[in-house]
Protein backbone atom coordinates (compact mmCIF):
# COMPACT_ATOMS: atom_id res chain seq x y z
CA UNK A 1 0.00 0.00 0.00
CA UNK A 2 1.01 3.63 -0.89
CA UNK A 3 1.67 5.62 2.24
CA UNK A 4 0.04 8.74 0.46
CA UNK A 5 -3.17 5.72 0.01
CA UNK A 6 -2.91 5.53 3.95
CA UNK A 7 -3.33 9.00 4.72
CA UNK A 8 -6.17 9.51 2.22
CA UNK A 9 -8.15 6.90 4.19
CA UNK A 10 -7.59 7.60 7.72
CA UNK A 11 -6.51 11.28 8.54
CA UNK A 12 -7.63 11.06 11.84
CA UNK A 13 -5.28 8.53 12.87
CA UNK A 14 -2.35 10.54 10.83
CA UNK A 15 -3.27 13.45 13.13
CA UNK A 16 -3.32 11.32 15.85
CA UNK A 17 0.18 10.03 15.71
CA UNK A 18 1.66 13.29 14.31
CA UNK A 19 0.46 15.19 17.84
CA UNK A 20 2.24 12.35 19.47
CA UNK A 21 5.53 12.45 17.31
CA UNK A 22 5.70 16.03 18.55
CA UNK A 23 5.41 15.71 21.59
CA UNK A 24 8.32 13.35 21.79
CA UNK A 25 10.38 15.35 19.20
CA UNK A 26 10.12 18.09 21.62
CA UNK A 27 10.24 16.04 25.26
CA UNK A 28 12.66 13.03 24.23
CA UNK A 29 12.50 10.78 26.89
CA UNK A 30 12.96 9.76 30.47
CA UNK A 31 10.00 11.93 32.04
CA UNK A 32 7.27 10.17 33.86
CA UNK A 33 4.39 9.42 32.17
CA UNK A 34 2.29 12.44 33.99
CA UNK A 35 4.28 14.62 31.34
CA UNK A 36 4.20 13.07 28.38
CA UNK A 37 0.05 12.96 29.35
CA UNK A 38 -0.39 16.76 30.03
CA UNK A 39 2.13 17.78 27.21
CA UNK A 40 -0.40 15.33 24.56
CA UNK A 41 -3.44 16.77 25.76
CA UNK A 42 -1.61 20.39 25.28
CA UNK A 43 -0.63 19.34 21.54
CA UNK A 44 -4.00 17.75 20.85
CA UNK A 45 -6.17 20.82 22.04
CA UNK A 46 -3.19 23.06 19.76
CA UNK A 47 -4.49 20.96 16.60
CA UNK A 48 -7.94 21.03 17.80
CA UNK A 49 -8.59 17.29 17.62
CA UNK A 50 -11.41 16.42 20.03
CA UNK A 51 -10.26 14.12 23.00
CA UNK A 52 -11.23 12.72 26.61
CA UNK A 53 -8.63 12.17 29.34
CA UNK A 54 -8.60 8.64 31.24
CA UNK A 55 -12.19 7.73 30.76
CA UNK A 56 -13.73 4.56 32.36
CA UNK A 57 -14.01 1.89 30.42
CA UNK A 58 -15.24 -1.56 30.63
CA UNK A 59 -12.23 -4.73 30.99
CA UNK A 60 -13.82 -8.53 29.66
CA UNK A 61 -11.37 -11.11 30.36
CA UNK A 62 -12.44 -14.23 30.47
CA UNK A 63 -16.20 -13.67 29.72
CA UNK A 64 -16.30 -11.72 33.06
CA UNK A 65 -16.03 -7.91 32.89
CA UNK A 66 -13.99 -6.33 35.43
CA UNK A 67 -13.63 -3.04 37.64
CA UNK A 68 -11.69 -0.34 35.41
CA UNK A 69 -12.08 3.42 37.46
CA UNK A 70 -9.59 6.22 36.42
CA UNK A 71 -9.48 7.42 40.15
Amino acid sequence: MDPQDAQVRDPKTYAIIGAAMEVHRVLGCGFLEAVYQEAFALELSWRGIPFRREVDLPIFFKERRGKCKNT
